[in-house]
């Protein structure tokens, strides 16, 4: 087995924010139970995870959702996107569509939105953007694992990069739900490691590679 060490080696790893923005895992999100579960352990833990990550090279990619209030461009062929709809303002530029403040974004940081879908790969720049970079292996945080996670990782894996899965620092509700789907569907895909293994595999002197 490879080590992880290797897998997630600063200078091919990106580390992927999904949607930890105002609107969804804010103070004020649209689903309320969703916010609470990510900010009991998953959010904390990215949290301490990217200034780490950006220390030894890592690239940090936040991807977030936004709307117009029409709900022009954006889908509305399933019930997912019903959902907290005209709860939230997720208008480009309100705190709602922006990446929260105790992530970022720092200036070393990438911030990629999306119009449509149900993740951050399908039908957006992320692909090219993670190539132009020279990234080969991605590590997926923040939510949900009901949807969008397992999207990002399947699609990740279709395109031929190496996933990392930090369990401690995804969500999904209920949280028995999101570990089975961790255990039984995404650990066959992803290297499935905690927040921790990855802040040792990322600290020290000579981690950091140009």
């Amino acid at each position: 087995m490879t080590a992880l060490s290797e897998i997630a080696a600063p200078h091919h790893t990106a580390i992927v924010t999904q949607e930890c923005q105002g609107a969804v895992i804010g103070p004020d999100a649209g689903l309320a139970m969703l916010a609470d579960e990510a900010r009991r352990v998953a959010l904390p833990n990215i949290t301490k995870l990217l200034p780490v990550a950006r220390a030894a090279g890592v690239r940090v990619v936040h991807c977030v959702v936004q709307r117009r209030p029409d709900g022009l461009g954006s889908n509305h062929n399933a019930k997912i996107f019903a959902i907290g709809r005209g709860e939230v303002n997720i208008l480009p530029g309100t705190p709602g569509a922006a990446v929260l403040p105790e992530l970022g974004p720092e200036p070393t940081d990438l911030v990629l939105s999306r119009w449509h879908g149900v993740g951050p790969m399908g039908g957006t720049d992320l692909d090219a953007v993670l190539r132009n970079l020279g990234v080969s292996t991605i590590v997926v945080v923040g939510v949900s694992l009901n949807i969008a996670i397992p999207n990002i990782v399947m699609d990740a894996v279709n395109a031929a990069y190496r996933v990392v899965l930090p369990r401690d620092a995804v969500a999904g509700i209920p949280a028995e739900y999101g570990e089975a789907i961790i255990d039984n569907t995404l650990s066959l895909l992803a290297t499935i490691t905690t927040t921790d293994e990855l802040l040792r595999t990322w600290s020290g002197p000579d981690k950091k590679t140009s």
